[in-house]
C-alpha cells in the first residue's frame, strides 16, 4: 500500500481506547482545539511525523492478541484518504475499527471529501462530537464528555442518522 500519514504517535497495546485489546493510532492535526483536550500536542498540523502506511500496517498486525484498531488524534477525519486505505487493509485482516472525531456524525456526513464517507464505511464504532470540559465525566466508557456519543457506524450509515451503540449508552 502506497502513501503516508502524519501521526502524533501510536500505542501498541490499549484497553482504554475502545473495546478489547487494541492498537491506537494518534493522527496529527486538529482544527477543533477543544479546551481541556486530552491530546493538545496533536493540534498542530505541522507537528508529528510522516509515517509510511505499510510500516504502520505491519506494526498494527504484529501482535496477534490485538483485535481492533482505534484512530484517534488529532482529528482523524482531516486525513481520511490514508486512513481509508489503512482501514480497508485492516478490515481484510479481521480487525474491529473505531475512530474518535470532534465532528458529529451529521457534520461528517456533510464534509465534501469523498474519503470521509468511505472511511466511515469501514468503521464499526465512532465516538463523535467535541470534548466539552463542562460535561467531562470520567465514568463514561470510551468518551470524555457527556455530549459525545458512541455510535454504531454501520447502523448509522444505513439509517443516514446517528444510531447509538446501545451497550455504550
Amino acid at each position: 500500500m502506497e502513501g503516508t500519514i502524519r501521526i502524533a504517535g501510536t500505542v501498541g497495546e490499549s484497553i482504554v481506547d475502545g473495546p478489547g485489546f487494541r492498537y491506537t493510532l494518534f493522527t496529527q492535526g486538529c482544527p477543533h482545539h477543544c479546551p481541556g483536550c486530552h491530546n493538545p500536542q496533536t493540534h498542530d498540523f505541522e507537528g508529528g511525523k510522516d509515517m509510511d502506511l505499510d510500516t504502520l500496517l505491519k506494526d498494527m498486525c504484529r501482535n496477534p492478541m490485538i483485535k481492533g484498531v482505534t484512530f484517534s488524534g488529532g482529528e482523524p477525519f482531516c486525513q481520511p484518504e490514508p486512513l481509508y486505505h489503512l482501514a480497508v487493509a485492516l478490515k481484510a485482516k479481521g480487525k474491529h475499527l473505531m475512530a474518535y472525531s470532534g465532528y458529529t456524525f451529521e457534520q461528517l456526513m456533510e464534509l465534501p471529501d469523498p474519503y470521509v464517507q468511505k472511511l466511515l464505511g469501514q468503521l464499526d464504532l465512532l465516538v463523535d462530537g467535541p470534548f466539552i470540559e463542562a460535561e467531562r465525566n470520567i465514568e463514561l466508557r470510551f468518551r470524555g464528555s457527556a455530549n459525545q456519543r458512541v455510535l454504531d457506524v454501520p447502523a448509522s450509515l444505513a439509517a443516514n442518522a446517528p444510531i447509538w451503540a446501545e451497550q455504550y449508552r
